[in-house]
């Protein structure tokens, strides 16, 4: 597995984390979601920079969410 790979099924498993704090009640998630919401983007855009050095920012960033 490749970086990209790597950072790739990151996303995809922050992703299901996201949709576990979107269905906490009262908006309870809300704030965490967001912010690995930001996180994800920040992945996705140095995926199409090609950047490196932000790729793997990027993927310590995500392994750090845990539901």
């Amino acid at each position: 597995m490749n970086l990209i790979e790597g950072l790739q099924e990151e996303i995809k498993r922050v992703n299901e984390i996201i949709k576990e704090y979107d269905e906490l009640p009262s908006g309870a998630g809300a704030f965490a979601s967001a912010m690995m919401k930001g996180s994800i983007k920040q992945a996705e855009n140095a995926i199409a920079k090609m950047d490196t050095v932000a790729m793997l920012s990027a993927i310590k960033d995500l392994n750090e969410y845990e539901l």
